[in-house]
């Protein structure tokens, strides 16, 4: 009781203020530990700050930490310091304008943002507030210099915000030092461990580049990292404002949260992005790799204040990725993919789901994709002589500081003679995505007014449009030539046949993949053209041909599995486990491996793969019912994964396994052998 009425009395001190009115946090260094074998975080950390009131208390922001030591630096015991539930309370006589340098020793267990994944471990801020692993600050209004040294076994490499100072290693740790020079929001503060290698690469303007990879991915550089420096020249000279920091590093991850995460110098994105050649052609990098970097500048230079203002961050850095990928890929991939963002908006606001993008409560694709359309008109309205003055005055002016909407506006107005008003209407407060002001955006595309014109032949008799799909499907673009493959579908094969061929024969990488994955039936008459598929440079392409033609032409089962025996697919190995699952279920195919076939399926249900490969595992695990003892324990164990998309699909996987008497009886035999965290999910199980 003594202990919450002294706590509720230092929260009173504060409470006539916000703590950002009260005191700047000017310095963190820290040395931090994960300890990985108990996914435990210890650390040591200097603080300094400024007192902008008179005040007797301050804090950090602390989850669920424990304060193994205290002190001032000189050692006077001058502010005493407590932990409670969320807080590290620091409580001394501070004086308004004074200086105040203070040691902190603490350790924890984070429930969130620090990860230990097989043989990483990684953080990621956003969302999920840093001071579960690091005393900080969790208001984004308070930028604050961090310097890190992370402590860490001498084998693995670390990457943290700033530049690497030094790196010394004793017996049993090494020590890397990292110094930032500029202040950001504690959100923004990461590191990464693992077991990685690096490529040194260099902007235009001399900036230092870090690519990392997985020791194992070393042979895929090229592939996941393309355009990466022909993205960072192009904002610095689109931008017009200098990259603002020492250096930029970028390392992929196991079992990340998100697509990727732009800490400051140091983006964190997801392992399923590390590709091949053959994999680019699918889904690569390039947009998350420009998304990421953008928000060095839009999200980590300048910051919104708070949510209301997100679309700053995300739809900024949403239009300037498209803008590098128009650099890349050219005006037709920027049109289209605007078009896509438009459908999908003018869908949700049709539903009456429509969001103002000033909506702090806005989903994802509000602030991202309306966001980033806003951006679009706006530049149209004023102009890109104007634009590009308002973007370069906005980022200087308001470098290192928190910002509203108001400011960008303000920034905007001054270079620009052109009323706002009316686009501010439309696009910052209006809930309803205003579609006719973006389709007359759209129609100044050639491409986009030819795809409209294939597009509106849906509804029309197959014999009235054949001559304008053979068009279409004569040296066709990506976009159209897969309209016109889709308009086929359900329509007689001996009028369709024809155009079907001559898509095949177009050897269009895209109409190619159009025909497989919309068909149901594959006609014998093509079955030649569909074996061809089985060739292409896709995975998408391979992995659907490959079921399509093992389902309906029995008698060559063989000839296709031996087709992509030794193909692997995607990260999540798409082709290599379907082909698995096939060849289990192939009578009579190479009989004597079937049970090292079954035991590599099996297998990539465990925690020593990522979460994408288990994931593929347990659906064909499932769909074949291949549960045993230990697939069980997997499915136990993946129902408790940090990854919540992975973790409910793993649930509603159990859920189904419950329905079964004799599996419900072995998972109940199973909890002696599960974590702590597993015994309480599995029990909630058997409470329902």
């Amino acid at each position: 009781m003594i202990k919450y009425i002294f706590l509720l009395f230092i929260c009173s001190t504060v409470g006539f203020a916000q703590q950002t009115d009260v005191v700047d946090f000017i310095t963190i260094e820290a040395i931090v530990q994960p300890i990985p074998s108990e996914e435990k975080i210890k650390g040591t950390m200097q603080v300094s700050f400024k007192m902008l009131q008179s005040t007797d208390s301050i804090y950090l922001d602390a989850h669920a930490m424990k304060l193994t030591y205290h002190d001032d630096v000189a050692g006077i015991r001058e502010i005493s310091s407590s932990a409670s539930e969320d807080k590290i309370w620091l409580k001394a006589n501070f004086k308004a304008g004074k200086v105040y340098k203070t040691f902190i020793s603490f350790e924890a267990i984070p429930k969130q943002t620090l990860y230990f994944t097989n043989d990483q471990v990684w953080t990621q801020g956003q969302g999920k507030y840093t001071s579960h692993w690091l005393p900080s600050i969790d208001d984004m209004n308070d930028k604050i210099e961090f310097d890190l040294t992370i402590v860490a076994a001498p084998e693995k490499t670390v990457i943290a915000n700033g530049k690497l100072r030094s790196k010394r290693t004793e017996t049993e740790f090494s020590y890397w030092k990292y110094d930032m020079q500029k202040p950001m929001s504690s959100y923004l503060v990461a590191f990464a461990i693992g077991n990685f290698v690096k490529k040194d690469i260099k902007s235009d303007s001399g900036i230092p580049i870090e690519l990392y990879l997985s020791k194992i991915d070393s042979a895929l550089f090229e592939p996941t990292y393309r355009y990466t420096k022909t993205i960072f020249d192009f904002f610095e000279k689109e931008i017009d404002v200098p990259y603002p920091w020492q250096n930029y590093k970028q390392v992929p991850v196991r079992d990340f949260l998100y697509a990727g995460m732009e800490n400051t110098t140091a983006t964190i994105f997801s392992q399923a992005f590390v590709v091949d050649s053959t994999a680019f052609k699918d889904r690569n990098y390039v947009t998350v790799n420009a998304h990421e970097l953008a928000h060095q500048w839009f999200g980590d230079l300048v910051t919104e204040t708070e949510g209301t203002h997100h679309w700053l961050q995300e739809g900024f850095a949403t239009y300037y990725a498209l803008l590098a990928e128009k650099e890349i890929f050219g005006d037709d991939y920027y049109y289209w993919k605007l078009f896509q963002s438009a459908e999908q908006l003018q869908a949700l606001s049709d539903d009456g789901k429509g969001e103002a993008l000033l909506n702090a409560k806005a989903s994802s694709l509000t602030f991202y994709e309306k966001g980033a359309w806003a951006l679009h008109l706006l530049r149209e309205l004023i102009g890109e002589e104007s634009f590009k003055s308002a973007i370069k005055n906005y980022l200087q002016k308001y470098a290192y500081k928190n910002v509203e909407t108001s400011n960008f506006i303000d920034e905007v107005k001054a270079v620009s003679n052109v009323d706002l008003a009316q686009w501010e209407a439309d696009w910052l407060h209006q809930s309803a995505f205003k579609a006719e002001q973006a389709y007359q955006s759209l129609k100044q595309s050639e491409f986009i007014n030819n795809y409209f014109e294939v597009a509106a032949l849906r509804g029309v008799p197959l014999q009235d449009k054949k001559s304008l799909l053979t068009t279409a499907l004569t040296f066709p673009n990506d976009f159209i030539g897969q309209e016109a493959i889709y308009q086929l579908v359900g329509e007689p094969l001996t009028e369709t046949l024809p155009l079907y061929k001559k898509a095949f024969e177009s050897n269009n990488l895209f109409v190619r993949q159009a025909i497989v994955i919309s068909t149901e039936e594959i006609p014998g008459q093509l079955k030649t053209n569909f074996e061809s598929l089985l060739k292409d440079d896709s995975y998408v392409t391979k992995e659907a041909a490959l079921y399509g033609l093992w389902l309906q032409f029995p008698k060559d089962r063989t000839a296709y599995l031996n087709e992509l025996k030794d193909v692997i697919g995607f990260q999540n190995k798409n082709i290599r486990q379907l082909w698995l699952a096939l060849a289990l279920v192939t009578e009579g195919y190479e009989t004597a491996f079937k049970e090292s076939f079954l035991n590599e399926l099996k297998g990539y249900s465990s925690s020593d793969f990522s979460f994408e490969i288990r994931e593929t595992a347990f659906g064909y695990i499932h769909e074949l019912q291949l549960y045993d003892k230990e697939i069980l324990k997997n499915l136990v164990s993946a129902s408790v994964h940090h990854n919540w998309r992975f973790r409910n699909y793993a649930r509603g996987l159990l859920s189904e396994v419950f329905k079964n008497e004799a599996y419900k009886a072995t998972l109940s035999g199973l909890m002696k052998e599960l974590s702590e965290k597993e015994k309480r999910y599995l029990n909630s199980k058997f409470l329902e």
